[in-house]
């Protein structure tokens, strides 16, 4: 750094002036004007003005927090929903209203006058369950909501073990060969046909699965007596709806007397959520876990919590970005459920994300930079000395400023 001037010093002064440069575009955070003054010899007189057109005045160096931040737009809102489609053959008798919660062992709709309640997972019931021994994912599923209603289903086999898988009841298929001529007393009777005997087997449990045990389908038999189905301990396909967990009927979409085979409904999450597409060039700043402040429409924030940053990229085009716009990403955010957000089904909101925090750093306003000639900053003292400064972030007019005899109350010029 040049040295300061000294007073005493008459040898000729070289020209000095001040050159502003323009605004400087910081990465990651919303473009701020730095004041920022060139020095060509690095000196100053006690008194000199930034400019003769810029107004000065002195600022503090305070201890201070310090964060990088990106404000995008969002819209708040349930999420996408998904839709419900019927599995078993009948009639819809009931349907829910738009907007209803629906938990687990509660009916989502009834076919025939039966309700097909919910159950939680991620294996719908894809045959029907009625031999004892039967293992895989469904069972478990059964199995795990049952025990969540608080039935008991009694032991589970461990993992590895072999259990006997046996038979489902069949019914007589005997039939009587034809008797011969009419009036035929002498002709003799047939036998019934012998139905083929199916042997039990031996299956290995794995990992995720569940057994149909005796006590399972009992357990089975209870829960329908209780809801309203017959309580015959066999599960079919489309008895019950799984659904990842207690979901929000978004749109009814069949009528009462519908075939229950077809489109029912739409059903979505009950929390509400913020979806922001980010381009997929700034994405990598963004984190699960992170916290943002969510400004909603009538001026208040809440807080929320980035739980999930999409890999699925999407051409910003169809967003209005325009053609050679990024791609995008898709960001979700939850937000706490507060009155302001309760009473808003959905809305447009704004999402400011943190990138970067620095806490108890010194700063000054950007203003009070001056960029010397031969490189580096100085903050400059009202008396006219300067002070060799190194910069860190810069956020919100104030930039992080280091140094030998850079203390907090220390009074520099800047301009204003």
């Amino acid at each position: 750094m040049t040295r300061p001037t000294d007073p005493d010093d008459t040898r000729p002064r070289r020209g000095r002036r001040r050159l502003r440069i323009g605004a400087v575009a910081l990465a990651g955070v919303t473009a701020t004007a730095l004041g920022v003054t060139v020095w060509q010899d690095g000196t100053a007189k006690p008194g000199t003005t930034a400019t003769d057109s810029a107004r000065v005045g002195t600022a503090t160096v305070t201890r201070t927090d310090l964060s990088n931040a990106q404000t995008l737009s969002g819209t708040l809102g349930y999420g996408k929903a998904a839709p419900v489609k019927g599995a078993k053959p009948g009639l819809v008798t009931w349907l829910p209203a738009p907007g209803a919660r629906v938990s687990r062992g509660h009916p989502l709709y009834k076919v025939d006058n039966v309700p097909v309640p919910v159950f939680y997972g991620g294996t719908p019931l894809y045959r029907t369950l009625d031999a004892r021994g039967t293992t895989g994912p469904d069972v478990r599923m059964i199995a795990d909501n049952l025990k969540k209603l608080g039935y008991g289903i009694g032991s589970q086999p461990a993992v590895g073990s072999r259990v006997t898988q046996h038979p489902a009841a069949t019914k007589s298929t005997g039939a009587s060969e034809p008797s011969g001529k009419a009036g035929d007393s002498a002709a003799p009777s047939a036998s019934p046909t012998p139905t083929p005997t199916v042997s039990a087997t031996s299956v290995e449990v794995k990992e995720g699965d569940g057994v149909l045990t005796t006590g399972l389908v009992a357990a089975i038999g209870r829960w329908q007596t209780h809801v309203g189905m017959p309580a015959t301990g066999v599960l079919g396909i489309g008895d019950v709806v799984v659904q990842s967990g207690k979901v929000r009927v978004a749109e009814v979409q069949a009528q009462i007397g519908d075939d229950a085979n077809g489109s029912l409904m739409t059903v979505g999450s009950t929390t509400k959520k913020v979806s922001v597409p980010v381009d997929a060039t700034q994405v990598g700043t963004v984190a699960r876990g992170d916290r943002v402040t969510v400004t909603l429409p009538d001026d208040t924030t809440v807080h929320g919590t980035v739980d999930v940053v999409g890999t699925a990229a999407t051409d910003s085009s169809e967003s209005g970005g325009g053609t050679g716009a990024p791609a995008q990403l898709t960001v979700t955010v939850s937000v706490r459920d507060t009155g302001a957000v309760r009473k808003l089904t959905s809305a447009s909101v704004q999402v400011a994300f943190t990138s970067e925090t620095r806490r108890g750093v010194l700063a000054v306003p950007v203003g009070a930079l001056l960029a010397l000639s031969e490189g580096g900053y100085a903050v400059q003292l009202p008396g006219g000395r300067l002070i060799a400064v190194r910069t860190g972030m810069f956020a919100k007019g104030l930039v992080e400023v280091s140094g030998t005899g850079v203390a907090a109350g220390l009074k520099v010029v800047t301009t204003s």
